[in-house]
């Protein structure tokens, strides 16, 4: 079975050897891949020096690293981690095994559950945390302890099926609903964490990427959930006709007269709206269920082919022993 961590790097320097390092020793059997996305501190030297396998994306983002590696490596088992030294290496193989023996599609190394709460020294993240884990779970009926944590392992079903649109840190949170809209096998184990070591600085912006993460979750909540998205805003519509319609229904009953003509045309128009947004639910949801159906079938082709693939190495192998 072929293990590959991959480290998504940018300026890292400081860190990045004892990372490399540590999870050679958890997973000696692994191939270590960094990827620098336009480090200017010489990450890249440091992680070749300690035995890793650098390669290199352009493109700025941590979505974007992510987007190549995943199309770049093959292997049975993935384990992603942040070159930040924030989280432990004795984790590793109890995720790893999660995913190569009991069939987890998508292992989450959930920090909330044990020291990150009082490891980490910036309160807004603590808090955009708890919003985001209450906002996925509400919405997409869920039950993950961490959305954003940056530790995770996937199997190669997951890795090869999920679409990356995100292009920075809303890439966690894009994971994890693909996770669960899509009825992946999601499996958790409690990680510790450490904050980062003096003189290494967050590439996360507390504000600009927050606004993404809660941009991100809107965005996938229309696509994956269209009838509830556009039905929400067409309850409002209704809400806004009712409350404008409803007096003036009260005064024509009173004096015989529609006091305010220009208000029964906005309110024509909003109801009207509201009716459209309804339909466009109804249809986009329809075309959102002909792609699970897409999807599913796509998963039974590419589990075909993983099992063609099991069958044809067997039987080399044993043409090899005879």
């Amino acid at each position: 079975m072929s293990i590959a961590v991959l480290i998504p790097c940018y300026n890292e320097s400081q860190t990045i050897e004892k990372v490399v390092r540590d999870f050679r020793a958890a997973l000696p059997e692994a191939d270590i891949y960094v990827y620098d996305n336009n480090s200017k501190d010489g990450t890249d030297e440091i992680a070749r020096a300690a035995g890793a396998i650098v390669r290199y994306e352009r493109k700025q983002g941590k979505g974007n690293v992510i987007r190549t590696m995943f199309r770049e490596i093959d292997a049975d088992c993935y384990l992603m981690i942040d070159g930040d030294d924030t989280y432990p290496a004795e984790n590793a193989r109890t995720m790893v095994d999660l995913v190569l023996n009991e069939g987890a599609d998508m292992v989450v190394g959930d920090r909330l559950s044990s020291t990150y709460f009082t490891e980490n020294k910036r309160q807004f993240h603590n808090a955009g945390n708890k919003t985001v884990r209450k906002l996925v779970n509400r919405l997409f009926h869920g039950n993950v302890t961490d959305i954003m944590t940056g530790y995770r392992a996937f199997s190669p079903l997951f890795v090869k099926t999920f679409p990356v649109l995100s292009t920075g840190f809303e890439i966690e949170t894009e994971m994890t609903i693909h996770a669960l809209n899509k009825n992946m096998n999601l499996a958790e184990v409690p990680v510790g964490y450490r904050d980062r070591p003096e003189g290494s600085v967050s590439k996360l912006n507390t504000v600009t990427d927050g606004v993404k993460v809660l941009k991100t979750i809107a965005i996938l909540y229309k696509n994956y959930k269209p009838l509830q998205f556009f039905g929400i805003i067409a309850i409002v519509f209704f809400l806004l006709t009712l409350a404008i319609f409803l007096p003036m229904v009260y005064l024509y009953f009173v004096t015989g007269e529609v006091p305010h003509g220009l208000s029964l045309i906005a309110s024509g128009f909003l109801f009207l709206a509201g009716v459209l947004s309804f339909i466009c639910g109804l249809i986009l949801n329809t075309i959102v269920g002909q792609n699970r159906q897409n999807f599913e079938m796509t998963i039974n082709m590419f589990d075909l082919l993983l099992k063609q693939e099991d069958i044809g190495g067997s039987e080399r192998r044993n043409s090899e022993r005879k």
